[in-house]
């Protein structure tokens, strides 16, 4: 059974490469280029893990893991925030959202593939 990812960023560019990435280790993607499009994608696609950009127009990723944390049927599924953000503060509002990981962009996939198996492990334990 593969494991779907559900990547989020407003920028088509970086989902493009992390679709890339993830493909070439046998993931299953599935994208979305804003915070709305990511619910929905959340409720329809039922990913196992989500990458989640913050800074987008509109819903940012901070108010797209409040709302999935909201959702009862959601609250185990696995958010890394993935960002271009690098400050302690930014990390902090990441985690009180409900984030489960926060890693700095540009992605290094040594970081990557270690915080998802980490996320995935900590939510099967919950």
């Amino acid at each position: 059974m593969s494991i779907r990812v559900l990547v989020v960023d407003d920028n088509f560019v970086n989902v493009k490469l992390l679709e890339a990435l993830l493909k070439s280790a046998s993931y299953e993607v599935t994208t979305a280029l804003n915070g709305e499009a990511a619910l929905e994608e959340v409720r329809q696609a039922r990913p196992d893990i989500m990458l989640l950009d913050v800074m987008m127009p509109g819903m940012d990723g901070y108010e797209v893991c409040r709302r999935i944390r909201e959702s009862e049927k959601n609250t185990r599924l696995p958010v890394i925030m993935v960002t271009a953000l690098d400050k302690p503060a930014d990390r902090e509002m990441g985690i009180a959202a409900g984030a489960d990981d926060f890693i700095n962009k540009p992605l290094d996939d040594t970081l990557l593939f270690p915080a998802m198996r980490r996320a995935m492990q900590n939510a099967v334990a919950k």
